[in-house]
């Protein structure tokens, strides 16, 4: 007797009497087919449909490149440049970051929204944002860079931003100044009116 055959006859009496699966019997049953989907997976597409519609506002469209070693700048009418260039140089502390680094535009679109929202909410003043800075005129940094500066000019919250300082990360950062929120402001006047006597 060959070594396979004697091989065969050792797995045949190791296993014992063995039937073969019928034609369509041979795969597991997974239960009732469903024709609808369920009440998790509608729960997940309508939160996934709102978080979509709640920032439509930012538009993907075109944009213009900007050139990849120039700084950006942006303030709203009534905001001294002093404001921006303390602002620039690092002279309010980042009480909120954002890093967007190497994360795809769909997703930066998505979380700006929320990130500016809430950091106005919870009456912070300046926030870093770090995108990078690519070296090339359509390279995905310097895309991102574009879109946000085009996106945060969107924003009524934002009253002023100016790329960074080298040391917060140069081109790659940008710094945003929000304006006061209304309870901000009451206290604000608040102070003043004590202080006044």
């Amino acid at each position: 007797m060959t070594q396979s055959a004697h091989e065969d006859q050792d797995f045949r009496a190791l296993v014992g009497e063995v039937k073969p699966l019928r034609r369509r019997a041979n795969r597991a049953d997974p239960g009732p087919r469903r024709s609808r989907p369920s009440e998790a997976q509608l729960a997940r597409r309508e939160s996934a449909q709102a978080e979509l519609a709640g920032d439509s506002f930012l538009s993907d469209d075109f944009v213009e490149l900007l050139p990849p070693f120039d700084p950006v700048e942006f303030r709203r009418d009534g905001i001294q440049q002093g404001v921006v260039d303390r602002l620039r140089h690092g002279g309010y502390p980042a009480q909120s970051r954002l890093h967007l680094l190497r994360r795809p535009l769909a997703e930066c679109r998505r979380v700006l929204p929320s990130f500016i929202h809430e950091a106005h909410a919870h009456d912070l003043r300046s926030l870093l944002i770090v995108h990078g800075r690519g070296r090339e005129i359509d390279g995905a940094a310097n895309v991102l860079r574009s879109y946000l500066a085009k996106w945060l000019a969107q924003f009524d919250e934002v009253q002023a931003f100016v790329s960074a300082q080298q040391a917060d990360g140069g081109l790659g950062a940008t710094w945003v100044m929000l304006r006061k929120s209304a309870r901000a402001r009451a206290e604000n006047r608040e102070r003043q009116q004590k202080r006044r006597g």
